[in-house]
């Protein structure tokens, strides 16, 4: 039987471009937001990072052998509630952790995060953007794949991509995302979905037409 996308496992995009999907072991029924997430890896300008990197400790998909073979040289945390396992990754590859300025007070990582913030470079060449949430969030750009990796900025639900509704949505948030246009990306990746964690240019296009996802 096939497994749709959303569920767990590990999926090569191209070349040096990987995700996989695990269940959040703190997920609860009721939550706005689905219990399998994403993790991306990637290979970029002779580095290699993952992005908000979670532990599978409740699916057995064979990443830690593949992680071993390609270890890690960065693990960067995309938000402040999306520290997850990075303290794990960090110390298991020796890979330099990247974080956000702050975080909340009930989910700090004990590992200290070198603060990434709009127009930071990463290892590797990695640029993190401006979401216009009010630092909630710093999409990562990977030129050398096309691709933008985000964390909640964005939501997939049957189908269909949305703009997660925040307080800034038309005075900030619209406009950063917009101005995500001038980038020649093809595909994103979101952590959040019903059918599929990887989108079109396109799809994104239409999202910012759509009213914002409220739950």
């Amino acid at each position: 039987m096939e497994v749709p996308e959303a569920q767990v496992g590990i999926r090569d995009l191209a070349p040096g471009l990987w995700i996989w999907r695990a269940r959040h072991p703190f997920w609860r029924a009721g939550d706005d937001w689905q219990p399998v997430v994403t993790s991306t890896f990637v290979e970029e300008g002779g580095e290699r990072l993952v992005f908000d990197p979670i532990s599978p400790t409740l699916d057995p998909i064979g990443l830690w052998e593949r992680l071993d073979k390609t270890p890690p040289t960065a693990a960067v945390c995309l938000m402040p509630d999306h520290v997850r396992d990075i303290d794990m990754f960090a110390r298991r590859y020796s890979a330099r952790p990247f974080g956000p300025m702050f975080f909340f007070p009930d989910d700090l990582p004990k590992t200290k995060l070198e603060p990434i913030f709009a127009d930071s470079k990463l290892p590797g060449g990695a640029v993190a953007l401006f979401d216009g949430r009010g630092r909630l969030e710093t999409p990562i750009w990977l030129p050398g794949h096309r691709v933008i990796v985000f964390g909640d900025a964005l939501t997939e639900r049957k189908g269909e991509l949305r703009v997660w509704n925040s307080r800034w949505h038309q005075k900030r948030e619209l406009p950063a995302l917009h101005e995500m246009l001038d980038l020649p990306f093809e595909k994103l990746i979101i952590s959040h979905c019903d059918t599929s964690p990887v989108h079109t240019r396109a799809e994104f296009e239409h999202a910012l037409e759509l009213p914002p996802w409220t739950g």
